[in-house]
C-alpha cells in the first residue's frame, strides 16, 4: 500500500459559506436542516428547563437521525457496593436515555473500552427496554489495545472477533446500525492501521459482516496522522457509509497535539459525499469551560445561550454532519443540548465569524489538551490522570495561575491551585506518585505526553508549596 503524504500547510482555507456551497452542490444540503414533529462549568442558560420545540434530523444516510447524538463514554458512575472501584449507576443511565428517546435522540454511540469496559452492557440494558427500531446503535471495532499489548496476524484477528461478537450480547442486538474501524491514525500512524486492519484481516472480516447484514452502515474515527486518514479515503477501496472526526470551533483551524484541523477533514468529507458524525464538539467540556475572559465575550454576544450552546450550534451548523455526540452525564447537560438542537438555528456567517475569533482569542490560554475521555485510566499506580490535568486547565481558566511570586494575585492564586489541587484529586493519587512507566500516553487520542505532564505538574506543585516560585 502506498503512503499517502499530504502538505497540510499548501491546503486551501474553505470558509463555512464555501462549504454550504459545495455540500450544496452534491445534493447534501437538501438533506441538511430538517425540524421534525462532571457538570460542564459554565452550562446555565436562560431557558433551563423542559426543551421547548422539536428535535432537527438529519437523513445523509437515509437514516432520520437526530442531530443530537449520546456518546456512551460517560455515563454516570457510582462506587461499586460489592467493593473496590466504580460501576455504572445504572438506574440513572435508564433514567436519561429514557428521556433522550423521548425528546427525539434516536442515535446512541459506545465502544468496548468506553466506562472502562462497562459502556456497552449499560447501553444495552437501557436501550433493550425500548423497541428496536427506535432508535439506532453505532459501536466500534476497538482492537487498538490489543495491538497495543503485542497481538498481530491471527491472534490479533481472533481476539478482535471475539472483541465484534461480545458487543452483539452486551448491547442485547442481532445487528448494528452503524459499525467504526475506531480510533484510527494514533500510535504507529499507517504502520499500526495496516496491521490492525489489513495484515490481521479484521477488515475483509468486517466487510464481510455487512455484506451478510450484521452492520449497516460503515465507518472509521480519526484522530492523529493525516496519512492515515487520506489513505482511508483515497486508496482503501472501501465506500464508506460516515467518518466521525473532531470538530469543534476551536479545532477548525487551531487544532493541538497530533490532530488535524478540522476544516481539512470536514472538507474532505464534503467533496466526497461522505457524511460526517461529530466528536468531541466541547472537547471534553473544555469548551464549556473556557477562560473568564472568553465567557464575558460570549455573553454579551449572547446572554441567553450557555456556553456550552455555542459549541454545539457551530458543530450543526455545517449541512455534512449527521450527528453532533455528547457525553451527556447529567440531566441538564441533555437537557441544554436538547433546547439547542430542537430545533437547531444555525449560525449565521456573522456569528461563525465571530466564533473564529473566539477561537484566536482562545489560543492564548495554553491549557493541555485532555478531553477527560479517560482513556489512559486505569493507571497501574492509582494516579487519577484526567483529574490532574482537568484542575491545571481550570486554575488556568478561572485565573488562578500563579506564575510569580512578585505577582500581584499571587498569594490569592497560589492558594487556590494547592487548595483546590487537594480537594480535586487524593493526595495518593497526584502527579507526585507517577514514576513514568508510560502506560497510558500509547491510549491518549490527544496525544499527550502524559508522563511529561504529569512531572511538570508536580514540580510546580512542589515550588508552590516551597513558595519559591
Amino acid at each position: 500500500m502506498e503512503i499517502i503524504r499530504t502538505n497540510m500547510e499548501n491546503k486551501k482555507t474553505i470558509s463555512r459559506r464555501d462549504f454550504f456551497k459545495i455540500a450544496g452542490a452534491a445534493g447534501m444540503a437538501t438533506a441538511g436542516l430538517t425540524a421534525c414533529g462532571d457538570r460542564q462549568g459554565s452550562l446555565t442558560s436562560a431557558n433551563a428547563g423542559e426543551p421547548g420545540g422539536e428535535m432537527t434530523y438529519r437523513t445523509l444516510t437515509g437514516d432520520r437521525v437526530s442531530l443530537l447524538g449520546y456518546g456512551c463514554m460517560r455515563w454516570p458512575m457510582m462506587p461499586n457496593p460489592d467493593g473496590e472501584g466504580q460501576v455504572v449507576d445504572q438506574e440513572e443511565v435508564n433514567r436519561l436515555v429514557d428521556y433522550a428517546l423521548a425528546h427525539g435522540v434516536n442515535y446512541f454511540d459506545t465502544a468496548p473500552p468506553y466506562c472502562q469496559g462497562l459502556s456497552e452492557e449499560a447501553t444495552g440494558i437501557a436501550l433493550s427496554r425500548h423497541p428496536r427500531d427506535s432508535y439506532y446503535i453505532a459501536t466500534k471495532m476497538s482492537n487498538h489495545r490489543l495491538y497495543g499489548a503485542g497481538l498481530r496476524g491471527k491472534e490479533l484477528h481472533d481476539a478482535s472477533v471475539k472483541m465484534y461478537r461480545d458487543s452483539f450480547k452486551h448491547l442485547r442486538t442481532d445487528y448494528f446500525d452503524y459499525y467504526l474501524f475506531h480510533i484510527l491514525g494514533t500510535g504507529a500512524g499507517m504502520e499500526e492501521m495496516r496491521g490492525r486492519l489489513y495484515d490481521c484481516g479484521i477488515a475483509d472480516f468486517i466487510l464481510k459482516e455487512k455484506e451478510a447484514g450484521r452492520i449497516r452502515k460503515l465507518g472509521f474515527s480519526f484522530h492523529g496522522d493525516v496519512r492515515v486518514f487520506d489513505y482511508m479515503l483515497q486508496e482503501s477501496g472501501i465506500p464508506w457509509d460516515f467518518v466521525q472526526i473532531q470538530l469543534n470551533y476551536l479545532d477548525w483551524r487551531h487544532a493541538s497535539g497530533i490532530n488535524v484541523n478540522a476544516e481539512y477533514l470536514y472538507g474532505e468529507l464534503a467533496k466526497r459525499n461522505i457524511p460526517a458524525v461529530v466528536m468531541e464538539p466541547l472537547l471534553g467540556g473544555r469548551l464549556s469551560k473556557v477562560h473568564d475572559h472568553i465567557v464575558i465575550k460570549l455573553k454579551q454576544r449572547e446572554s441567553g445561550q450557555s456556553v456550552a450552546s455555542w459549541a454545539f450550534r457551530f458543530a450543526g451548523s455545517f449541512p455534512g454532519v449527521l450527528t453532533v455526540l455528547s457525553g451527556m452525564t447529567y440531566m441538564e447537560h441533555l437537557q441544554d443540548n436538547l433546547r439547542t438542537y430542537s430545533p437547531l438555528h444555525p449560525l449565521s456567517d456573522d456569528e461563525f465569524a465571530f466564533l473564529q475569533e473566539t477561537a484566536d482569542l482562545m489560543v492564548q490560554y495554553q491549557t493541555i489538551p485532555c478531553n477527560d475521555c479517560k482513556y489512559c485510566m486505569p493507571c497501574p499506580y492509582g494516579i487519577d490522570i484526567p483529574a490532574i490535568l482537568l484542575h491545571y486547565n481550570k486554575c488556568i481558566n478561572e485565573g488562578n495561575m500563579p506564575r510569580s511570586g512578585q505577582d500581584e494575585d499571587y498569594r490569592r492564586a497560589r492558594r487556590a491551585f494547592l487548595v483546590g489541587y487537594d480537594r480535586s484529586v487524593p493526595k495518593l493519587r497526584q502527579a507526585s506518585h507517577c514514576i513514568g512507566c508510560n502506560q497510558c500516553s500509547p491510549d491518549c487520542p490527544q496525544g499527550i505526553d502524559i508522563p511529561k505532564e504529569m512531572q511538570r505538574i508536580d514540580h510546580f506543585v512542589e515550588r508552590l508549596k516551597q513558595d519559591n516560585l
